[in-house]
């Protein structure tokens, strides 16, 4: 048999749903609230195959920019040959999720607030900045009774 062409061809574990998580989409996914520009990952459900995006879609993340009834307007980048377009897509609500990509950016905003108003309560200046981590330092591993292994390759020798 020849390869299939069709829109959903090579989706099988894509689409399928995890271990214990078939049967009913729980009712959480409805009651979810979608604004324009929010970011959102798009992630295909299996079970609810209209709205449903391409496969080319899956796993990407994109902002809203529609809000209907039951589908979402999404912006998604694609890339096409050597250059990124941007493409508008309608989804239904069961094929995205809210995307955590900023979660930690927005607590890390929150938490330098707090360092600056602490800080210009008691005139102290404080950086906000995120330093990298150092290097740890040189340190030498002991053992009691331990004797030191030496480890090298056998060496290889020619059988004629």
């Amino acid at each position: 048999m020849t390869n299939p062409h069709g829109k959903r061809r090579g989706t099988r574990d894509m689409f399928a749903r995890d271990f214990r998580k078939r049967g009913m989409i729980p009712l959480s996914t409805y009651m979810k609230c979608y604004r324009i520009g929010d970011i959102v990952d798009i992630k295909g459900c299996g079970t609810v195959t209209k709205g449903m995006p391409y496969k080319v879609y899956h796993g990407k993340t994109g902002r809203v920019y529609n809000v209907t009834k039951r589908a979402v307007g999404v912006i998604v980048n694609k890339r096409v040959k050597g250059r990124i377009l941007a493409k508008k897509i309608n989804l239904r609500v069961e094929h995205i999720r809210h995307s955590k990509c900023r979660d930690d950016f927005l607590k890390r905003v929150k938490q330098n607030e707090l360092v600056k108003k602490e800080a210009k309560a008691s005139g102290v200046f404080v950086g906000t900045r995120r330093a990298p981590v150092n290097p740890r330092t040189s340190h030498t591993v002991k053992g009691k009774g331990i004797t030191v292994e030496e480890v090298r390759p056998i060496r290889y020798e020619f059988i004629a």
